[in-house]
């Protein structure tokens, strides 16, 4: 049986109503009390397994090399035990259905060591702020799918239905603006890939330099990836102007051919369309766990339980790895993950009647502390859980940022996967707080960036 917590602060009806309306300024005042800035429950569970929220790792608590690459804060820690397919009976209650289905799936090769629970995540003081203001004052439109009297992230940080946990999701904190060389791989059932390195760089509206808040658009942040390498692929420049209300005005998104020399509107980049240079394992709005309309699903908030989930993944980010260290036949190597007891949201998405996914339904698991989606349970038209989505978040401490090392997408029925975000033999990490203009992400920027 789900193992279901009831936030000390929130009544049944809080929890699963479908109400629009932002939550009472006596609600709100929780924010920083009982409640983290974020909306977490900030007591530990009963039996400590699960610690108190003290206000995460400062930025002091290790140094940055110079490619980026932040120490571990855990380094020394070893696994209070593993869970294997022949134990999975035993933890079964704080697995999801995902995890569970690897572990059959995978009988001899994957596991999961959990490692005592951090709860590292901290943000900057403006965002708690600007959390405890959307709090008394964000609603949702169009049926839940845009925001008015938004800033900067979390809309929702005591959320009332399921669509306000994943717009929490959908903007959490990201530093405001990032640029970052990603690999991707893909690899074949024996294990044999071929990195696929990009180039990545977007910025939220308010960190534009000519951003003007008496008019802030509709659009919510600007995201361009280029293909550095293979040579086959090279060049080729995905662009996208991610809107807030996407019924109202559908995300725009073109795509540079490097062998055409032609850039094209790219309506396909979105819901089930096809994720470039994926090869079929992902698609639109499997990138980043989720993101996107919300429009073709009905949500239900299920509540909260606990969950062993991929938690401050420094090992797994270490630049003493090579990528043939991490990507493995089937899986990535155990060996390199951690996991750790946190308390999770469980969002349940159902195609509604009448409209079209290859994901007939979705279940996600959100942390609480950071609004990361880190699980994600997707099943086919047959309701055969097809695909499980793997977030490994590591917070980037030094900046206040919750991130994700890497992110994956297991294929249960074909054997393969896709890995994304990569970056241990690169020569520089993630780097946040970039200024941009609005002219660095328009379609002539785009056709600029992949000449060759």
């Amino acid at each position: 049986m789900k193992l279901l917590i009831q936030s000390t602060t929130l009544s049944l009806s809080l929890l699963t109503g479908a109400a629009l309306a932002a939550v009472t300024p006596e609600q709100a005042a929780q924010l920083g009390k009982n409640l983290t800035p974020l909306g977490a429950e900030q007591a530990g569970n009963a039996d400590g397994s699960i610690p108190a929220w003290t206000g995460g790792l400062g930025k002091n608590s290790g140094k940055q090399n110079p490619q980026g690459f932040l120490d571990d804060p855990y380094a020394s820690e070893q696994p209070l035990f593993t869970i294997t397919a022949q134990n999975a009976e035993q933890y079964k209650d704080k697995l999801s259905p995902g995890q569970l289905a690897m572990l059959k799936r995978y009988p001899d090769s994957y596991r999961l060591p959990v490692y005592p629970s951090h709860r590292s995540v901290a943000l900057p003081d403006s965002v708690y702020a600007a959390a405890r203001s959307n709090a008394q004052n964000t609603q949702l439109v169009a049926g839940g799918n845009g925001l008015t009297n938004f800033q900067t992230a979390y809309p929702f940080p005591i959320p009332q239905n399921g669509q306000e946990v994943v717009w929490n999701h959908l903007t959490r904190y990201r530093g405001g603006s990032m640029k970052r060389i990603s690999v991707q791989a893909t690899p074949e059932k024996s294990g044999a890939f071929t990195p696929v390195t990009f180039k990545m760089e977007f910025t939220y509206r308010d960190q534009l330099k000519d951003f003007d808040p008496a008019n802030p658009g509709n659009v919510l942040f600007y995201y361009k990836e280029e293909v550095v390498s293979p040579a086959r692929l090279a060049g080729s420049v995905l662009l996208v102007h991610e809107t807030l209300d996407q019924v109202k005005e559908p995300r725009l998104a073109w795509l540079y051919n490097a062998g055409q020399r032609r850039v094209r509107r790219a309506p396909q980049v979105a819901y089930d369309g096809p994720y470039p240079a994926s090869e079929g394992l992902r698609v639109g709005d499997n990138f980043d766990m989720y993101n996107g309309a919300q429009d073709r699903y009905d949500w239900k908030l299920i509540g909260k339980r606990e969950l062993y989930i991929p938690y401050n993944s420094f090992k797994l980010d270490s630049p003493k790895l090579k990528y043939d260290d991490i990507v493995k036949a089937g899986h990535l190597n155990p060996e390199f993950a951690r996991y750790e007891l946190h308390r999770v949201w469980e969002v349940e998405a159902t195609l509604k009647p009448g409209e079209r996914h290859v994901y007939a339904k979705r279940v996600f698991f959100i942390d609480e502390d950071s609004w990361q989606i880190v699980l994600a349970d997707h099943y086919d038209a047959r309701g055969t859980l097809w695909r499980v989505g793997e977030g490994h978040l590591q917070p980037y401490y030094n900046v206040q940022v919750p991130w994700l090392a890497v992110e994956i997408v297991y294929d249960l029925l074909n054997g393969r996967y896709i890995v994304s975000g990569m970056k241990n033999e690169e020569s520089k990490g993630v780097e946040f707080g970039v200024k941009a203009l609005a002219a660095d992400y328009t379609p002539a920027a785009l056709r600029n960036a992949g000449v060759r």
